[in-house]
């Protein structure tokens, strides 16, 4: 009679884990070693965290998941994608190819957005976020400012199928979400938008991103904006001009060195009070401007 397979610790399978995390180079292998078992084990960081103290031992099925999915992100498939979720704010989204997954430095971006329309002279202002993806800054927006009303464009068919389950999963009644290009998103609300958002590409074409899970999994046409970066820039400025009232406010995320580049283009245009914003690592990440 052959003798049963050794037991799997849970303890020992992260120690493993962990330790081929660290071997691929992914940044933080502990987390998402931990991440990883908690996705299987259908608990929280925590409640593994608690489990590999108490020797809790994995079902050969729950190990072998676990191998399956660390060997995936020692490839440096990204941990939403493994997953099929993405935290954002109080948020969780759904995530996987053809969609830009959502970053804490963008949570930013969005409560700069949701500060600016909290501040709206309005019982229901209107906000529009314009390249949505995922929808996380417009569903930022809707559920935190529910008082307002919000409307989000996407252009990409890949991203819009992750965009309309995000917005059926979250069920805010007062956001709207159409599939339009983004320079002639709804010529309706002209003259009417209190918070014009944006996310957009912006990354020069000829630079080419250090973290494989960027490099390799998130779509170009989320990435990449022209030689300088600033193509889709350029075009936000005048669409923003067309949607927001005198008073409104711009917000365009975008790399840490462009925010000179990106306020010239704002003036340019006749935007008043160009303003960059540090995120919480102090690099600037974010412009934003009144309309005239």
């Amino acid at each position: 009679m052959a003798a049963p397979e050794p037991l799997t610790t849970l303890s020992d399978a992260l120690r493993a884990a962990i330790a081929r995390l660290a071997d691929a180079g992914v940044p933080d292998p502990e987390v998402d070693g931990e991440l990883l078992a908690a996705f299987v084990l259908g608990t929280g960081r925590g409640g593994v965290q608690a489990a590999a103290i108490r020797g809790d031992v994995l079902s050969p099925d729950d190990a072998a998941r676990l191998t399956d999915f660390v060997t995936r992100r020692a490839t440096r498939e990204p941990l939403q994608h493994i997953v099929g979720l993405a935290p954002f704010r109080h948020l969780e989204l759904r995530v996987g190819p053809g969609v830009f997954v959502p970053r804490p430095e963008t949570e930013m971006v969005a409560q700069l957005a949701i500060d600016a329309l909290r501040a709206a002279a309005s019982d229901s202002p209107v906000a529009v976020d314009l390249g949505t993806g995922s929808g996380a800054i417009a569903l930022a927006m809707a559920t935190e400012v529910p008082h307002a009303r919000v409307f989000a464009a996407e252009n990409s068919v890949d991203a819009f199928v992750w965009t309309k389950e995000n917005f059926a999963r979250v069920g805010a009644e007062n956001a709207q979400l159409a599939f339009v290009d983004l320079a002639h998103a709804f010529p309706d609300l002209d003259g009417t938008v209190s918070v014009v958002a944006s996310n957009p590409p912006y990354v020069p074409d000829a630079a080419i991103p250090r973290d494989p899970e960027v490099r390799f999994f998130d779509p170009p046409a989320a990435l990449y904006g022209g030689e300088d970066g600033l193509d889709v820039v350029r075009i936000l400025s005048g669409v923003g001009l067309r949607l927001a009232h005198p008073g409104g406010t711009i917000v365009i995320e975008h790399g840490e060195w462009q925010g000179e580049a990106i306020r010239g283009i704002l003036r340019a245009d006749g935007w008043r009070a160009a303003s960059t914003h540090p995120d919480l690592t102090m690099r600037d990440r974010a412009t934003t401007a009144i309309r005239p």
